[in-house]
């Protein structure tokens, strides 16, 4: 861009998740009008900004819309088809472009990226035919295998205990192309959620630390409680040359499993927003969503500060059934009664099991302040309070 998209202008976002959603309300507190693009006539981005396009992401007439109305656009998932964001990305300005989409939506790809960087990954081969599946040696497992494309919250994934359960657990995939990755000892995953601008600016949010249940996100701690500023400040550095190598401008985060050893190795990015960066809003001054505006505006990019410690709890429909069969609301007002709590709801129209409804961050002064009332919180809604500070 030759020159900055100033608060005024309209942007756009391809995707009307929460995602979508966190980041229209951004842009809104910051004077720019809002668009979202989703075939979802009742999308969470979509109800809450001023126009919503409801049509497909490769719908020509919903494609010359969106560039009509916008003078930016941006993306809110990983999956929006890369011709779209190619067409798009003729006519205005995109964050991130079509280029650099396309090596995070395939799992080959990234890998063989990460190498380029120089930042190690997990030993793994890739298999996408009858050949590379005969190919792969023993030595690699135990090992998951995953496939390259459309894969996410534990979706799209088998574990595989040895080489003869190999073609088995092929075809459950349905023979897609895959990644087979060789399972380590992993002492913690840590997350990196960066913003680059159009001018090579790298800014950052403090490293989090989290924890998985079932492939999905369930808690984030930040500060990191269990990770060395040295292994923080690596982790930083290699997501920045990830970015820098793909002349990205955006949003990205990189997720990276610390091993036993404390060995540091990168496991997938996302060219967005992500789950385990949501504590922003309310921990830091400058969350992920507003970066995301800057980045793709053109406006300054500054460093992030945290200003209180945060334990972020993702909120899924399971909650909704822990009395029966019949989703209820859990007790909100309980849970507001406790000091530090922020809740984030999604405006989904029903809950289902699995379901990212919302999340709750709790602030403190300090860390094991936070912890605290996390667990308390934990307890009210039916979640496990064992699983805050469980990462360790």
């Amino acid at each position: 861009m030759s020159k900055s998209l100033l608060p005024g202008a309209t942007l756009g976002v391809m995707g009307g998740g929460q995602l979508g959603r966190m980041f229209v309300q951004a842009a809104q507190s910051m004077g720019y009008f809002t668009a979202v693009l989703d075939p979802d006539p009742t999308s969470p981005a979509g109800m809450v900004a001023h126009y919503h396009i409801d049509t497909d992401y490769l719908d020509e007439q919903g494609l010359a819309q969106l560039m009509q109305r916008c003078d930016g656009i941006t993306i809110e998932f990983e999956n929006v088809p890369s011709p779209a964001l190619v067409t798009l990305g003729a006519h205005r300005p995109t964050s991130p472009d079509a280029d650099a989409l396309g090596v995070c939506q395939d799992r080959a790809l990234e890998k063989a990226h990460f190498k380029r960087c120089g930042v190690a990954c997990a030993p793994h081969a890739v298999i996408a035919n009858e050949a590379q599946l005969a190919a792969v040696p023993a030595a690699l497992f135990p090992a998951i295998l995953k496939t390259s494309r459309m894969g996410y919250d534990g979706k799209g994934q088998v574990g595989v205990a040895d080489l003869a359960a190999l073609p088995a657990a092929w075809a459950a995939l349905g023979g897609a192309a895959c990644v087979l990755e060789q399972r380590l000892p992993l002492a913690h995953e840590i997350s990196v959620v960066i913003a680059r601008s159009a001018m090579g600016v790298v800014v950052g949010l403090p490293v989090q630390q989290n924890l998985h249940r079932d492939g999905i996100l369930a808690v984030t701690e930040v500060p990191a409680p269990d990770v060395p500023e040295a292994t923080r400040q690596q982790a930083f550095e290699a997501a920045a040359r990830v970015a820098d190598s793909l002349n990205y401008v955006g949003v990205l985060c990189v997720e990276f499993f610390v091993l036993d050893d404390g060995r540091l190795v990168a496991n997938e990015m996302a060219p967005r927003p992500h789950n385990s960066g949501h504590h922003s809003i309310d921990s830091c001054d400058v969350s992920q969503f507003e970066l995301q505006v800057r980045a793709l505006t053109g406006l300054p990019l500054v460093a992030p500060r945290q200003h209180s410690a945060a334990v972020m709890l993702n909120l899924l429909g399971d909650l909704w059934f822990a009395r029966g069969d019949v989703p209820r609301a859990p007790d909100w007002a309980a849970v507001l009664a406790l000091p530090g709590v922020h809740l984030h709801l999604y405006g989904k129209t029903g809950a289902r099991r699995g379901r990212k409804m919302g999340h709750l961050t709790v602030t403190a002064d300090q860390p094991a302040q936070a912890r605290d009332v996390a667990r308390q919180a934990a307890a009210l809604l039916g979640i496990d309070p064992g699983l805050v500070g469980s990462a360790a």
